[in-house]
């Protein structure tokens, strides 16, 4: 058996080696000479500083969307707040950090074959001026810093009315998820790439799952000139010494005499067609298959017959996420992907197809084959999406549990009565979206299977005790509500919900400021919901000792509470809690006046295995 295996990932390593090579030995010199000949004659360029000018998408912020406070948009201009550290309310602030939100019930399987790599959980896009060629990118991070893992450079001039023929995205610094030893404010500034293409689009992609608390982000500086450096005009590839020595017929053969030599003659020369590939049963070869990504899969394809028949084969595709490859995932990749793509019971699409790259009727097309199946369609921050597109969702998966349209707020509110046919559905994404309230009573009356809702951020929303009444009607087995931010709930919406949807274990009623402890909204809460793992009362400043008494003493599961910004709870209730809640993870007491480091510090020895947060402001 382990002979087969070594023989199938050394002809895999040969055939890809052989499609790596990089121009020939002709090419290296001429490239060379271009080089010398032009080095005495390299202009001086003057370099172009600019700051933001405009926030053009983002995944997510931690902030409204109809003020300033957190949001994305304090990205643009010159620094509020650089060089002071701590928590202001003027930078811009992501949804979410650490592993608390992978912990939940609500969150989302991870999608088998997505590349190590790809490590990416929100992104800003930023428009400046004037398209350069880029020097240096300052990133001036004021409060726990290291989020940032991946800078992209745009080819499109966002100001322009007309799209190319081609949008390119490169690369300009790659990094990994990171645990600063600090929290202080600092200026990241990366070494980059230099590309052949001008830019006044930059995006930056964040993972902030290592770190300690939310990360803030004041302005980003783009440095560049506005002639390209001739220099990056003649690349010369890495030259390797072997490049000088054996041609690549001459390599395999010696590979190909080393295998015989290992496994003997007659094992090699029985089949003379595939070699132990004809040995290997089809769905062990399957199996290895499984092990590779999505671009090593389709590089495999281009081998042989065989292998093209193995890589091509529907049960490859039962569940695929092509988020990792959005800067390339256009109409021609959906449209080969098709015929591999008749199984598929799980899609990522999220972040792919702007600015054209998958039109409506290209996405429709690839629904209309490989619909039928879909159990689960991720499609956050697609903005080419419109009603059509949903209307086709709700005609061709008709099995669809999970949906999730987190950030397309460019889809028109009517657009979203399509989803009340998928009666089927079990969780719902509706985070940052432009969704009315009829259609969502529409959504909720017939779509009845509902385990996991998020409304945050939705803010065309009229009358959110409406929306909690249906709910306690007509969705008994929800497990998450998030109305992260909602404006007009009420004691009264808070206790239908409790009294209907008896099985909620995650709830986010997070900035919903209507909401009074005084109304005793959230000792009724408490009591009628012991199953709760995750409540967020965040900024809600009149949670008092009562309530958090209540929460120690009925909801004995808790794992994640965040009592940011109330005056009104006291050390010794918080005692209370995590003596009775043994569970307990995360505990968010920033901004809480009674609170203060040194009872963070006590609690903190007392009880080890809570993670309890309390930022400041400088």
């Amino acid at each position: 058996m382990f002979p087969m295996l070594t023989v199938l990932s050394m002809f895999y390593y040969i055939c890809l080696r052989r499609r790596a090579r990089i121009g020939t030995r002709g090419e290296i010199m001429n490239s060379r000479r271009a080089i010398e000949s032009n080095q005495r004659t390299l202009p001086l360029t003057v370099e172009v500083e600019q700051y933001v000018k405009e926030i053009v998408d983002f995944s997510s912020h931690y902030g409204s969307e109809n003020s300033m406070s957190y949001t994305m948009w304090n990205l643009a201009g010159m620094p509020n707040v650089y060089p002071s550290s701590g928590d202001f309310t003027q930078t811009a602030v992501f949804r979410m950090y650490g592993k608390w939100w992978e912990q939940c019930a609500s969150a989302p399987q991870p999608f088998r074959r997505t590349p190590e790599k790809f490590q990416s959980q929100d992104y800003v896009e930023l428009a400046f001026e004037e398209p350069v060629y880029p020097t240096s990118i300052d990133i001036l991070e004021t409060y726990h810093p290291g989020a940032v893992i991946r800078i992209l450079a745009c080819s499109l001039n966002p100001f322009s009315q007309n799209l190319p023929a081609e949008v390119r995205w490169e690369v300009l610094w790659l990094g990994e998820p990171s645990k600063m030893v600090t929290h202080q404010a600092r200026q990241f500034s990366p070494c980059i790439k230099q590309i052949n293409f001008p830019t006044n689009l930059i995006r930056l992609e964040v993972n902030s799952s290592l770190l300690e608390y939310y990360t803030e982000l004041d302005a980003v500086v783009l440095r560049g000139v506005k002639e390209r450096p001739l220099l990056s005009l003649y690349k010369m590839p890495l030259i390797d010494i072997s490049d000088f020595s054996d041609s690549e017929e001459e390599k395999d053969a010696y590979e190909a005499e080393r295998l015989r030599k290992q496994f003997g003659d007659t094992a090699i020369n029985e089949h003379t067609n595939n070699g132990y590939f004809d040995k290997l049963p089809y769905e062990l070869i399957q199996l290895l298959l499984d092990h590779l990504t999505l671009p090593d899969l389709c590089r495999l394809a281009q081998t042989c017959k065989l292998l093209y028949q193995h890589c091509c084969d529907p049960l490859q595709y039962i569940q695929l996420s092509l988020q990792p490859f959005w800067a390339r995932v256009n109409d021609a990749a959906l449209d080969h992907l098709q015929s591999r793509c008749t199984l598929i019971q799980r899609l990522n699409l999220s972040w792919s197809g702007n600015r054209g790259a998958i039109s409506v009727p290209g996405f429709c097309r690839f629904l209309k084959v490989c619909g039928f199946q879909l159990v689960c369609l991720e499609l956050a921050c697609c903005h080419f999406l419109n009603e059509a597109c949903l209307e086709v969702i709700a005609q061709m998966c008709p099995n669809l549990q999970e949906l999730n349209l987190s950030s397309c707020d460019r889809l028109h509110p009517q657009a979203f009565s399509h989803i009340s046919k998928l009666v089927g559905l079990r969780r719902l994404l509706l985070y940052r979206t432009k969704i009315e309230q009829t259609a969502l009573l529409s959504i909720l009356t017939f779509c009845t299977d509902l385990r996991h809702l998020n409304l945050g951020s939705c803010v065309m929303i009229e009358d959110y005790d409406v929306i909690a009444s249906m709910l306690s009607a007509k969705s008994k087995n929800l497990k998450s509500l998030d109305i992260w931010r909602c404006k007009n709930i009420t004691e009264k919406g808070i206790s239908e919900l409790v009294s209907g949807c008896r099985l909620l274990e995650e709830l986010d009623l997070g900035w919903c400021s209507t909401l009074q402890s005084s109304t005793g909204c959230f000792v009724h809460l408490a009591r009628h919901l012991p199953k709760l793992r995750k409540f967020f009362v965040t900024a809600n400043r009149t949670v008092c000792d009562t309530d958090v008494e209540e929460l120690a003493a009925n909801c004995p599961n808790l794992q994640h509470l965040d009592l940011l910004g109330t005056r009104m709870v006291s050390p010794a209730s918080l005692r209370k809690l995590l003596q009775s809640c043994k569970n307990l993870l995360l505990l968010d007491v920033s901004f809480c006046s009674q609170i203060d480091t040194r009872v963070v510090q006590e609690l903190t020895v007392q009880f080890p295995k809570v993670s309890i947060k309390k930022s400041f402001t400088q």
